[in-house]
């Protein structure tokens, strides 16, 4: 298989477009975001890393490139050292700069029955999956903005789902990425890394939270109310 046809693409915008790995399992089937803006372009999250994703965004030569990582888990980090400006939350810092298992739960995708559909373009093998390291350029927290010229994302820390869990939010115009901190799907927080108590002040904090629009790390966009549909059934479950 060639680079291009392991990757779909769905362009939602002008300025975005929605990436994935269809031939990856679904629980692994991870969003990725590539937002053109007029200074930088913004990538938004890395897949598992058996493709280059990089080569796909068709960047002009010399713009700059964010590449923002919602959290440290392997669906979401593959791809990540392909990029220069790598930035990720201060308390998954030292994950991104060794990529453990222990963190990133690569070894999930190892064991996986079915892992892939298909070979990858690099023929890498599930049960060999290996993850680069990614050090951080910069270290994220509350309320640190992301510029791109013509947007600006303000950083939101959504911990439960894991420790460095973060979302961005344009407050211009109500787009929330939230990466796993909330998306359409089962909410996952029985892995290591997870902090229920932690999800649940992260929902609390959503129910009150001005959007528009939000995409997940999973799944199609929504809006605000099924944003809080899914997070008072979540509380309301616990």
């Amino acid at each position: 298989m060639n680079n291009s046809d392991w990757f779909s693409k769905e362009a939602i915008s002008d300025q975005l477009t929605r990436i994935c790995e269809p031939y990856a399992h679904t629980f692994f089937r991870a969003n990725m975001f590539h937002v053109v803006g007029r200074d930088a372009d913004l990538v938004i999250d890395f897949g598992l890393g058996l493709g280059s994703l990089k080569s796909e965004l068709n960047i002009p030569a010399g713009k700059p490139v964010l590449a923002v990582a919602t959290h440290i888990h392997v669906d979401h980090v593959g791809s990540f050292h392909e990029f220069e400006i790598r930035m990720g939350h201060e308390a998954e810092a030292h994950a991104f700069a060794h990529m453990p298992d222990a963190d990133t739960l690569a070894h999930y995708f190892r064991i996986q029955p079915e892992a892939l559909s298909l070979v990858p373009p690099t023929g890498m093998k599930p049960e060999a999956y290996q993850i680069p390291p990614a050090p951080l350029i910069r270290t994220l927290a509350e309320n640190d903005v992301i510029d791109i010229g013509d947007a600006c994302y303000t950083v939101l820390h959504l911990p439960g789902h894991s420790q460095g869990s973060i979302g961005l939010l344009d407050q211009k115009t109500g787009t929330l990425f939230s990466g796993d901190a909330i998306y359409e799907g089962r909410l996952v927080d029985d892995l290591p890394g997870c902090d229920i108590e932690a999800y649940k002040a992260t929902m609390e904090r959503l129910l009150q939270l001005d959007v528009n629009v939000v995409y997940g790390g999973h799944g199609l966009q929504f809006g605000r109310a099924r944003m809080h549909e899914i997070a008072s059934a979540y509380l309301f479950s616990k």
